[in-house]
């Protein structure tokens, strides 16, 4: 069985595809303004709704789910995959691409927290694509879908199997690559990013890898004031992202 838990997730999964849920297992007992709006969405469309105990919740999944499990429709891997990108497909959507495209990269993120975090931002940030290589980067599971707050199941997703060959099949169509270091003497603010960008966010406490980081363009860092030497990657991330936006918006108003 599959589920996915948690009542961001599984309210944005029931507005967005309520066939890919099976069943939605509410915690007995509980009543309160949330898990009645989200039991009525889904009675809403059609989707069937029972009430577990808690302890047979936590059973279910090893994560706080919220009083919210949904057992997912065994087809259901292909209904929720339709963001899910390869290689060839991401490189023709940048091809067919009307507008110059925003592209995040991680490099090595491998804590699904972050990544589902980092996905949160993507989507609101309005991201082409987001980009992972297949190894040793974490991968989309219950946990990424419940902090991503349905953004897992609908931002373009690429696994590649070579970062580097990614990079360079990107710069060979005009993306621009932006790679983030401690040590870089630009700074976010002082970088135009309004073109075809590609965000490069290393991996949490080593960073990008040696090849990614020969492969960027330009190398950028946020001006940090505090003592704390560095963010978390999901929060710069954000950062990053909604500069990008903050620009294009500015240019399109100009």
């Amino acid at each position: 069985m599959q589920y996915l838990f948690g009542i961001h997730a599984v309210d944005g999964l029931l507005r967005r595809k309520p066939e890919s849920i099976r069943e939605l297992a509410l915690q007995q007992g509980r009543s309160d303004k949330r898990i009645a709006a989200l039991e009525t969405l889904a009675r809403n469309q059609g989707v069937a709704v029972v009430r577990e105990p808690r302890a047979v919740l936590d059973q279910r999944v090893a994560g706080r789910h919220q009083g919210a499990v949904a057992t997912l429709a065994p087809t259901a891997a292909e209904t929720a995959g339709d963001n899910l990108l390869d290689e060839v497909a991401l490189l023709q959507r940048v091809d067919d691409s009307p507008h110059p495209v925003l592209l995040l990269v991680l490099d090595g993120v491998t804590d699904p927290h972050n990544l589902g975090a980092c996905l949160r931002s993507a989507d609101a940030a309005g991201v082409d694509a987001v980009i992972v290589p297949k190894d040793k980067s974490a991968d989309l599971g219950p946990t990424v879908s419940k902090v991503a707050c349905g953004a897992a199941e609908v931002v373009p997703f690429a696994r590649v199997t070579n970062i580097a060959r990614t990079l360079e099949a990107l710069k060979a169509r005009g993306v621009w690559i932006y790679g983030t270091a401690g040590e870089a003497e630009a700074t976010l603010y002082e970088t135009d990013l309004r073109g075809s960008v590609a965000l490069v966010m290393g991996a949490e406490g080593d960073g990008m890898r040696r090849l990614t980081r020969e492969l960027c363009d330009y190398l950028i860092k946020l001006p940090m004031t505090g003592t704390v030497s560095s963010l978390n990657v999901s929060v710069a991330t954000g950062i990053c992202l909604f500069e990008v936006v903050r620009q294009r918006r500015g240019a399109g108003a100009s």
